[in-house]
């Protein structure tokens, strides 16, 4: 099977899946991708990863609608660790909808952080009884996860997901998007944000960062990145208007205190999507990948905060969601990305690596697979490259 460029296609086998691969002589320098199965029942991976090459990943595991957050690795062999239950409470998480899964980010001195929606168990409670945003960090030893502890304090209002991003200072944040005390409905929505100073023992209190002019859509997600220049980034989706449906990136250079929008592309739609997006580092800047109208694309951010020209998924399918970005250290981007899922609907997992000139440099991948509420999150590997576990 010969791609676009007449570059290599390979896909191995990881954790037991069965590997689909088509070679050519004069293709070997094409990055090798690779697909693994989370452990058995698990769904809504999200990952990062370690100085050594590990993968550190969280997944739902459990009834969609009050679940359990589970923490383990996995290593570039394909053996995963003996699991560990991140939510003290159980049942405590949600998966229903996609876009509420937990959210991971490794700090300083390589401490995990995880964040996650509340389901309607889930204690200890937002203000008024309302749904909390959980958090949570792996203990120094590396053994169990804290208890889980609500981050609002005021802003209530959680539908979609949240984000979360960490660095090697020992900054940690975590936003979501709602109405808060005086909310009328989408069309007011903020992102609000919330920061720690001390990997994560103590939060300040929350405070709006979006424009409340762009609104923000309920039940979508959102993602967020601090760079290595120390810039804050949160994508999200907005309801302006109702119908105005536009992606929006936030970026602060000043350790969130003040931000700037920009906006990376429109979609008029006077429904909520369930959207998800993926940020990810590269060595010239950060790449933004989010889904409009069944297409997913990614958008290289300069310096500067400047969005680039947009860069579409091959292909002519429109049912393309959740998409999940990875850099290696040659600067190839994998972007991947979920088809055919919906409601109550599994699907297939859909990739595609392009060079640092924006350019395929394989033939579109695609494997079957993808559970009820699931999606896809990618790494790189030390070896150039990339495994996408689902």
């Amino acid at each position: 099977m010969k791609s676009q460029l007449g570059l290599a296609f390979v896909v191995a086998a990881v954790s037991g899946f069965p590997a689909i691969s088509s070679q050519s002589s004069a293709v070997a320098r094409a990055p090798v991708v690779s697909v693994a199965r989370l452990p058995a029942g698990g769904i809504q991976p999200q990952l990062a990863v370690g100085g050594d090459g590990t993968a550190h990943v969280v997944y739902f595991k459990g009834e969609p609608a009050n679940g359990d957050v589970y923490y383990a690795t996995l290593a570039e062999s394909g053996v995963w660790s003996t699991p560990i239950r991140v939510n003290s409470e159980p049942g405590s998480a949600i998966a229903t909808g996609t876009v509420r899964g937990a959210q991971l980010a490794i700090g300083r001195s390589g401490r995990v952080h995880v964040a996650w929606n509340g389901s309607s168990r889930a204690t200890p409670k937002a203000h008024a009884g309302a749904t909390p945003m959980l958090y949570s960090r792996l203990d120094p030893k590396r053994q169990a996860f804290e208890p889980q502890r609500n981050l609002i304090q005021f802003a209530t209002g959680l539908d979609g997901g949240g984000a979360l991003a960490a660095d090697s200072k020992g900054r940690v944040l975590v936003a979501w998007h709602a109405g808060g005390p005086e909310s009328k409905g989408e069309g007011d929505r903020r992102v609000w944000l919330t920061t720690s100073t001390d990997d994560g023992a103590t939060f300040d209190r929350e405070r709006a960062v979006s424009d409340a002019s762009t609104g923000a859509c309920g039940c979508c997600g959102m993602d967020a990145l601090i760079d290595r220049r120390g810039s804050f980034f949160l994508l999200y989706r907005s309801a302006r208007e109702v119908f105005n449906r536009d992606t929006y990136l936030l970026r602060s250079t000043d350790s969130g205190r003040t931000f700037t929008t920009a906006k990376l592309q429109e979609w008029h739609l006077g429904a909520c999507p369930m959207s998800t997006f993926a940020l990810a580092e590269t060595a010239d800047g950060v790449v933004a990948a989010w889904e409009t109208a069944g297409q997913v694309q990614f958008s290289r951010i300069g310096a500067e905060g400047a969005p680039g020209r947009r860069i579409e998924a091959p292909g002519s399918d429109r049912a393309r969601r959740h998409p999940s970005l990875a850099v290696n250290t040659r600067g190839d981007v994998l972007l991947a990305w979920s088809e055919g899922t919906a409601w109550q609907r599994g699907g297939a997992v859909a990739w595609q690596v392009f060079d640092r000139s924006d350019r395929p440099t394989t033939e579109l991948g695609k494997a079957a697979g993808v559970p009820v509420w699931g999606l896809v999150a990618a790494h790189a590997r030390r070896d150039g490259g990339f495994t996408i576990v689902y």
